[in-house]
């Protein structure tokens, strides 16, 4: 039973609840800047109205966040605002926008590059502190980035990396989940968002360093993603599945940070990093065979292993079915995870230019913090083979 649980955000959840936002910004003054995503942002109806809301009571500077933030980005952030010194940070927004908003207001008051902190690329520092206020107020149910105390940044290309800028004092000081913020999320994000946020509660169920406290907010997470994703996906103006949705992407969030992940965000890192592939298709285009890669490695060489219980407990949610053996509820899993993948159309890997030439540098790639709680080591060649079954 002995476990460590990091920090968590003051949660303000629920429908209605962006009206809290004003009186959780008042308190730390009255210069907010404002992080956003580049069109995400105005075509909401409900954000724009926040908008407004917001620039009757502050002075509000707006910073637009055009794709996933790379260091290159959240320096020239912290440069350009850093004379005008905002009070608070507040990210509304897709994952992106507040990974970026998390990083800035990690290091305006430093004025420091975020390469001194970043984890494996960077130059090694610890991160001393201060930040400024930040307050995240999610828009896609997704990475779940909100609860977290990482902000994961991107440079893409040939020696392109995906790391984390990590620090307990990064913490969101509040996050407002509120689900009438997603009704306009298009159908496509709508569908990689959710396979994120089901792959994360999956990974971190069945890792390697799960607790009893992880263990049960996967096991609810699970739950609203088996009753609300596909509703969600079909029907964006479904606000009872965008709350389960919601709600499942905020647990995911604490359960990654506190349990880790496995092989599909290993291989997702690096695809991330070397192609223009969102963040959220990676993993669901994955997560089914690489569950059943999981199962069938951990049946061969580690019968005895915790997870395959884990798994088939899983495959009892998710395909709604109590009464099978354990062997059955795993089979079960894979099925309903392949099923989910055609269902949602989640894209193949080669649709974003990834071929047999590149599986050998994913796969040196993948070798990160992910990886590492995997629930069974999974040799290069096995992963090759997972890479290769999405092509």
């Amino acid at each position: 039973m002995d476990f460590l649980f990091a920090s968590t955000p003051h949660i303000h959840f629920g429908a209605g609840r962006c009206a809290d936002v004003p009186g959780l910004l008042r308190p730390f003054g009255g210069r907010v800047l404002l992080v956003t995503g580049s069109r995400s942002f105005d075509r909401s109806s409900y954000s724009m109205a926040l908008l407004e809301t917001l620039k009757s009571s502050f002075e509000v500077i707006r910073l637009r966040i055009e794709g996933e933030p790379s260091p290159s980005m959240i320096d020239e952030a912290v440069m350009e605002y850093r004379a005008l010194m905002p009070d608070v940070v507040l990210a509304v927004g897709g994952g992106s926008a507040v990974d970026a908003g998390k990083a800035i207001a990690g290091l305006l008051p430093l004025g420091h590059s975020v390469m001194e902190f970043l984890e494996g690329v960077g130059r090694g520092k610890s991160y001393p502190g201060p930040s400024l206020p930040f307050v995240a107020v999610p828009t896609t149910a997704g990475t779940g980035g909100e609860t977290s105390k990482n902000a994961v940044l991107s440079e893409q290309g040939e020696g392109g990396f995906k790391k984390s800028f990590r620090h307990e004092l990064l913490v969101a000081r509040a996050v407002v989940i509120d689900p009438e913020l997603m009704l306009d999320c298009p159908p496509d994000i709508t569908s990689a968002c959710g396979m994120d946020a089901l792959t994360q509660l999956l990974e971190s169920y069945v890792s390697s360093g799960a607790s009893p406290m992880t263990d049960a907010l996967a096991v609810s997470g699970l739950a609203q993603v088996q009753r609300s994703l596909i509703p969600a996906c079909e029907n964006g103006g479904d606000l009872e599945a965008r709350t389960g949705m919601a709600y499942a992407s905020c647990l995911s969030g604490l359960t990654l940070a506190n349990a880790g992940l496995g092989s599909v965000h290993g291989l997702a890192a690096p695809l991330g990093a070397f192609f223009p592939i969102p963040h959220g298709v990676a993993c669901g285009t994955l997560v089914a065979k690489a569950t059943r890669l999981n199962i069938e490695v951990l049946r061969r060489r580690d019968p005895s292993n915790r997870s395959l219980a884990r798994y088939a407990r899983a495959g009892r949610i998710l395909g709604g079915e109590e009464a099978i053996d354990d062997m059955a509820a795993c089979e079960l899993l894979v099925d309903v995870l392949t099923v989910w993948t055609e269902k949602l159309a989640i894209p193949l890997l080669s649709a974003y230019g990834i071929g047999e030439d590149d599986l050998p540098r994913i796969v040196a790639g993948s070798r990160g913090n992910s990886m590492k709680t995997n629930p069974i080591h999974l040799e290069d060649s096995e992963l090759a083979a997972l890479l290769r079954s999405r092509l």
